[in-house]
């Protein structure tokens, strides 16, 4: 025996409402608070009067508050509601910034020069919005001089100026010394 599915008609424009709003048939409510696309209140009205309504201005219901009672429906087009809605969703995502940890390291030994290049580097992190952790690793017996460690990451902070905020000062962990900056705000 052989059991097959049908696939039910969906009614209305209903069909490709991919975010499950509730577009013309697809309203299950039987009384509608309906507000016209001029934004003016028609008042509570039925259902299959609010479609009417709808249909001879060339336009969707849709339900925009569907927890409230009555349920809030507006008299829209809703192709155009969810372009908007969707460039606004762009527009968003293109202008969040994610704020990445970037990692500089240095050591005891460094020469002056190799201080300077890093700091630029640490600058335009910084610029970016980024923040920025200092890693001075000390190897073998250099673990003795850590203070030479102290004063290299602090000179290294004293170079960015003060378009920066400490976050962490300088420490210890283990075998390295650790410190953490950021932008200051805005």
């Amino acid at each position: 025996m052989e059991v097959r599915h049908i696939k039910q008609p969906t009614r209305g424009n209903n069909t490709n409402n991919k975010d499950n709003a509730l577009v013309n048939e697809g309203i299950t409510a039987r009384e509608l608070l309906v507000i016209d696309d001029q934004g003016e209140k028609l008042g509570i009205i039925k259902l299959q009067q609010a479609l009417k309504e709808a249909r001879d201005r060339e336009l969707d219901l849709v339900v925009v508050s569907p927890d409230s009672k009555p349920v809030v429906a507006k008299i829209m087009n809703y192709s155009k509601f969810r372009y908007d809605q969707q460039r606004k969703l762009r527009e968003q995502k293109k202008n969040q910034h994610v704020v990445d940890i970037k990692e500089i390291r240095l050591s005891p030994t460094i020469g002056q020069h190799d201080i300077e290049t890093k700091a630029n580097q640490a600058m335009k992190f910084i610029e970016k919005g980024d923040k920025v952790k200092i890693t001075l690793r000390f190897r073998g017996r250099m673990i003795v001089h850590s203070q030479q460690g102290y004063a290299v990451v602090n000179g290294f902070i004293e170079k960015l100026g003060d378009t920066i905020v400490i976050e962490s000062p300088a420490k210890m962990e283990g075998r390295q010394l650790i410190a953490t900056i950021a932008p200051k705000a805005k």
